[in-house]
């Protein structure tokens, strides 16, 4: 069956958010390759209507990033002190971790080049992460003075356990695919540029499950 692809974003301007169905499975790409995928208020709120529109529509979701980098974080440049704009961004970040973290379809990562801050809540929040060889991952959050968002307090201690997301998100330890692979954050490591093929696969395996039984065993998870 052919795919079909969509563009999210507003009219005239490049999409931020670019989705694509391959049979049952929804592939999601972050689309900011030149920033490395970072996510502004915009992206994030794209972001998320494309992953509550991917729950209805499709049986997974592949989530990936452009120009061989998953996501750099959140965009500090478009942040600003009005009070309104930052009410905004914490309902949508609040939303975004809430709609992966219960999602009733699951959510494949592909990870190439790095995550880090709100990238790293991205996936630690995902079913499944599949990684490139070279890729690292980093809590970056501390090093402009702000706390974790996205849920990843949360998340990222499920995942790797309270000492090690502790020494993540107090101390900015960082994690090579490797290292990442060892600790839990991520479930295969793959060569570089395999990431994307190999997390379609997984996403078709689990599409063709009940989806009863992957909703049910994901949120008991």
């Amino acid at each position: 069956m052919p795919s079909t692809q969509e563009r999210v974003g507003a009219a005239g301007t490049e999409p931020r958010i670019l989705t694509e169905d391959r049979q049952s499975v929804r592939l999601i790409t972050l689309n900011r390759p030149e920033r490395r995928n970072v996510l502004d208020l915009p992206a994030r709120a794209d972001l998320l209507a494309a992953l509550r529109a991917a729950e209805h529509e499709a049986r997974a979701v592949v989530l990936t990033g452009a120009g061989g980098f998953f996501c750099a974080g959140g965009d500090i440049r478009a942040m600003t002190a009005d009070p309104s704009e930052a009410a905004r961004r914490l309902d949508v970040l609040a939303a975004l971790a809430g709609q992966l973290v219960h999602s009733s379809v699951p959510v494949v990562a592909a990870v190439e080049g790095g995550a880090y801050g709100a990238g790293l809540s991205l996936v630690s929040a995902a079913t499944y992460v599949v990684s490139g060889a070279t890729a690292r991952f980093e809590a970056s959050f501390g090093r402009i003075g702000l706390a974790p968002d996205t849920g990843l307090t949360w998340t990222l201690p499920r995942r790797i356990g309270h000492a090690r997301a502790r020494r993540m998100l107090l101390l900015l330890d960082a994690y090579d695919a490797d290292q990442a692979h060892a600790a839990g954050l991520v479930d295969e490591v793959v060569d570089d540029g395999q990431a994307l093929p190999r997390a379609i696969q997984v996403a078709k395996r689990l599409a063709e499950l009940s989806a009863p039984m992957v909703a049910a065993t994901s949120a008991l998870l």
